[in-house]
């Protein structure tokens, strides 16, 4: 903090001085480009209703250089959603995945979280027209951390021109901020709202926000001076139900193999965010000058607390009464218990999980017209980012006598009798099972300039040559814990005999402490009845490591009574994951780039048609440092004393582990290709023709190798025969990797027949390359005679190319002619298809996965999939990619009210392989030429699945007057179920079921 004052202090001492002299700076984004997309410095923007939101966003799109869609503010403060990410999904072409975290399809987001435009997640985030990013390993903003009150609009870019900065594949996402000279003078907008959600009832989320601008003539130019602040809390929950992925069983139905779930269960999840913006905005202009020096800070915090029951049992143990199967032999209804384990093994999980994420940005822009012909702009930004992660999870188990279940179409259904449930909320049947903590903290800063030039041509053909150069320091530092995820027994029943007595149950006063029963109240909405569980407190979760040690301490006592029983026990004390400790959870990167930049801006206004348009090139040089380590321990046979040793050389490599750097340079020439035509001044045609580029998240850029060389030998006598050499290695990341990089091309035609009018339809084609996937690659480490020798490592690489095509056709219209009230309606409606596949450079092909490493180097389990039987898919399209996504939206804009209904659905995406929840690695290996055939050691992960979704969200506002508008808000009206389900290969199985309930909001706004 004390740096970001002195830098803050710094740029204001710099601005006054600016300011006495006469020189000023221009707005954030340069107003040349701005002016083209309707955010211009020169303009006076006010946006008042959703009809005049609708028209500046058209305007935007119709006379941008380059192919944009945008959304605008109803109001001060007021975008037409809850959040950012939700409003960015009414844009044609993108699609917002609901995993709370990227690979966690275990946990809904009710805002969600991961973007991607056309099918593509290679998404660069801007804040008024510069890079943004939050610390979290990526390269692209976390839009949730983002307050939405402070946005004046969102711009979303599909084919980047050459003097935008790069980054972008999928789409570039600007964000925009309001600016002083955006109004006509003194501007006060108030905005308070509280949202109450019908599943989480009962819990106030309250949001408040509030801008104040001024501008004034003086005697050296105008000056500006806004001042915008948000605070927003946000409370849900989300419901689940669950199947666990089927099993194979040949000792059920004879003759017959049937696919039994290992288990149904359930879960419920609070959600807490608070979410707190700041933004301090400066302008300053005369005839020769502009500048602007601006301050932006988010603030995001989010809680949640779960409580979930998962299955621990063993599938192959399974008995099932009275059941039914389809024709694929996949159990539809009956009673599962086991009795050989007397009862069907749960654990019941409290888990709380924190995060605080804080991204700071300041900016300081300078634009001179020093001639009649040449403008000169010089741009400076400092970003830093902050996020701090805590995730904990501790749980008790459980022995479920029976579960009677209907898993036919639908939400399945569970039934219990009388006895099971109480059995269920019984002390005695309970004991304290594991605990498991994850911590991570990262940081990242960026510091940029960025010096462009603009020649105006006095030509009836040339517009104008702009130039320029960009420059960049960003660091980024991520820190996890080690272990990643610890878990950590407490008392396991398989631990019984070697390591404790007996389990530590809840029945025995000695561990009874800190357990409660749980009632699932109001669960899905009170369509469902489930039974309480008992669970641990949370305060055993936000405990740590006090309470973990407590915990373990049950451990300690049953081992110490087992070894005074029987002379020997395990006992090994719990030891809690370090973060900042060991190496193999640092990742340290640094990253400098320089761009240059020439586009021409050009126009034939004496055709026909007439045609405008730009051409440009940039050249991108990246020069990226990763420090990190490399570990190599090699397990080798010792030979008896004068044996004769034959067969493949082993190499004599010393053992190591030692601190690394790895540094990266590549370049890169991206050019650039937009033309427009104008049939009519209403309908006009584009082509666009880019190369784009999209750097490696630095997550995958983790420089931490771990090495490893063993050998396996037969005997005879005194002869050894060493039969092969094993020369292997794990990467954490790739230091080494390149950019996926992307040929792409755009056609659109639009047709623009009334103001918030329009009919378009754009087509394209994205052929992508070096796509980055996990693979095998060759890493070399010398020999004690300074030999190289390669080993085999498994990690990231540029392993792929890949193509997205499609289509977008996008449509609005208020139907004015209607008579009287009914003039006030209007729609809006857009739809994409998307197509995209993947090609490996090295197929990995085999109809049956082995063994039961569930790690990266399974790469038939990690690229195609592996099923409960041990047979492989492969095939599998893009991730969080949905063919078909469309946008409806019916609006009502008639004096003092406006309304609106808009439905988003989007068609099944693929969530990935060997993701929590579907995978394990006690599959069974049905492979005849297997030696292990029939045995349950085979690890799988299933492809897994979000089903098709749609929600209905609304709102209707009314205008008191010229200064009041009173509204309310309703998001998910219909109460949608978001639903996954797996793939296995007797058929497509329904895998979760979340509802999270309708949310609604009622909200006040002063603006005068």
């Amino acid at each position: 903090m004390k740096k970001l004052r002195k830098k803050a202090i710094a740029l204001g001492v710099a601005q006054i001085g600016l300011m006495s002299s006469g020189i000023v700076m221009a707005q954030a984004t340069p107003p040349s480009d701005a002016d083209a997309s309707g955010a211009g410095t020169s303009n006076v923007i006010v946006v008042r209703g959703q009809r005049a939101a609708l028209n500046s966003a058209q305007v935007i799109k119709q006379n941008a250089d380059e192919i944009v869609d945008s959304i605008v503010a109803d109001d001060i403060g007021k975008l037409p959603d809850r959040s950012v990410t939700e409003v960015l999904q009414r844009v044609a072409g993108v699609t917002v995945d609901h995993s709370m975290a990227t690979g966690d399809p275990e946990h809904f987001s009710v805002e969600g979280s991961g973007l991607s435009i056309r099918g593509l997640t290679y998404v660069s985030s801007e804040l008024n027209g510069r890079d943004s990013f939050s610390a979290n390993g990526g390269r692209s903003l976390s839009f949730s951390d983002v307050p939405p009150e402070l946005m004046a609009g969102v711009d979303v870019y599909k084919n980047p021109s050459a003097e935008q900065i790069e980054g972008a594949i999928g789409g570039l996402v600007n964000l925009r901020t309001s600016m002083p000279f955006d109004f006509k003078g003194r501007k006060v907008a108030i905005s308070t709202q509280e949202t109450y959600s019908e599943l989480a009832k009962g819990r106030p989320s309250p949001s408040a926000s509030a801008l104040l601008s001024d501008r004034w003539d003086t005697g050296i130019g105008q000056i500006g001076i806004l001042a915008d602040i948000a605070s927003s809390r946000s409370i849900t929950r989300t419901d689940a139900l669950q199947v666990m992925p089927y099993y194979p069983r040949t000792d059920l139905v004879p003759g017959q193999t049937v696919y039994i779930p290992n288990g149904v269960q359930y879960r419920s999840l609070g959600f807490d965010r608070k979410r707190e913006g700041e933004y301090l905005a400066l302008q300053w202009k005369n005839a020769d000058a502009q500048s602007s020096l601006t301050y932006f800070k988010t603030n995001y915090n989010e809680g949640w607390n779960e409580r979930a029951m998962f299955s621990q049992a063993d599938p192959y143990n399974f008995a099932v009464a009275n059941a039914a199967y389809d024709r694929n032999g996949n159990l539809v209804s009956g009673t599962l218990s086991d009795p050989a384990d007397k009862g069907i093994a749960f654990n019941n999980d409290t888990r709380t999980a924190t995060r605080q994420s804080t991204t700071q940005d300041i900016s300081w822009n300078l634009r001179v017209r020093v001639s009649k012909d040449w403008t000169l702009t010089s741009d400076m930004q400092w970003v830093r980012s902050t996020t701090d992660g805590f995730d904990s999870t501790v749980a008790t188990g459980l022995q479920v006598p029976n579960e009677q279940v209907s898993l036919g179409s639908g939400v399945p259904s569970l039934t219990f009798s009388a006895a099971d449930r109480a059995a269920m909320i019984d002390p005695n049947n309970y004991y304290w099972a594991f605990t498991m903590e994850h911590m991570d903290r990262s940081v990242a800063t960026e510091k940029a300039w960025k010096g462009d030039a603009k020649y105006d041509f006095d030509s009836p053909v040339l517009r104008d040559l702009r130039f320029g150069v960009r420059l960049t320091e960003r660091e980024s530092f991520n820190q996890n814990s080690t272990p990643f995820y610890n878990w950590q027994q407490i008392t396991q029943p398989w631990a019984v005999g070697w390591n404790i007595n007996h389990v530590a149950s809840l029945g025995d006063p000695r561990f009874s402490a800190n357990a409660s029963v749980y009632n699932f109240n109001n669960f899905y909405g009170g369509s469902i009845s489930v039974p309480s569980l008992i669970f641990p407190n949370t305060s055993l979760t936000t405990g740590f490591p006090g309470t973990y040690a407590t915990l373990h301490s049950y451990n300690d006592t049953l081992c110490a009574e087992l070894k005074a029983a029987q002379g020997w026990a395990s006992c090994s004390p719990w030891s809690p994951a370090t973060i900042g400790v060991d190496p193999a959870g640092n990742n340290d990167q640094k990253e400098k780039t320089q761009a240059l930049y020439s586009q021409l801006r050009f126009g034939f206004d004496d055709l026909k048609h007439p045609v405008d348009g730009n051409a440009g090139v940039r050249y991108v040089r990246t020069q990226a440092t990763a420090n990190g380590y490399m570990t190599f321990s090699p397990s080798l046979p010792v030979f008896p004393p004068g044996a004769t040793v034959t067969g493949a050389a082993i190499p004599n490599i010393s053992a190591a582990s030692e601190a690394q750097q790895a540094n990266n340079t590549y370049d890169n020439v991206l050019t650039s290709l937009n033309l427009r035509m104008k049939a009519t001044d209403a309908l006009q045609f584009r082509l666009a023709l880019s190369g784009a580029m999209a750097r490696p998240n630095f997550s995958q850029m983790q420089a931490y190798t771990t090495l490893s060389e063993s050998a396996t030998t037969t005997s005879s006598g005194n002869n050894v025969n060493v039969d092969s050499v094993s020369l292997t290695g794990t990467a954490s990341g790739n230091p080494m990797l390149k950019p996926t990089t992307s040929t792409q091309l755009d056609l659109t035609a639009e047709w623009y027949f009334a103001p918030a009018g329009s009919l378009t339809f754009a087509a394209f084609d994205k052929q992508l390359k070096n796509i980055i996937i996990n693979e095998l690659y060759n890493k070399q480490l010398p020999d004690v005679n300074g030999n190289p020798v390669n080993f085999v490592v498994t990690g990231p690489v540029n392993g792929a190319d890949g193509v997205a095509r499609g289509f977008e056709i996008g449509y609005q219209q208020y139907f004015d002619k209607l008579p009287g009230a009914f003039s006030g309606l209007g729609m809006q409606a857009n739809f994409t298809f998307v197509d995209s596949h993947e090609n490996l450079y090295s197929p990995v092909n085999q109809a049956y996965c082995t063994g039961n490493n569930n790690g990266a180097a399974n790469l038939a389990l990690n690229l195609n999939g592996c099923d409960t039987n041990g047979r492989t898919f492969g095939n599998l399209p893009l991730q969080n990619l949905s063919r078909q996504t469309y946008n409806l939206a019916l609006l009502y804009d008639k004096g003092q009210v406006s309304a609106r209904l808009a439905y988003n659905w989007r068609s099944k995406s693929f969530l990935g392989v060997n993701v929590p929840g579907t995978s394990g690695t006690n599959g069974t290996d049905t492979n005849p030429a297997s030696s292990t055939y029939g045995q349950h050691n085979v690890a799988y992960g299933l492809p897994t699945w979000a089903d098709a979704y749609g929600q209905l969200d609304g709102s209707l506002f009314y205008k008191i007057d010229d200064n009041l508008t009173f509204g309310l808000e309703a998001e998910n009206l219909t109460n949608a179920k978001y639903t996954q389900f797996m793939t296995q290969t007797s058929g497509n199985l329904g895998r979760a079921w979340f509802v999270t309930g309708p949310r609604y909001t009622a909200r006040l706004n002063y603006v005068f």
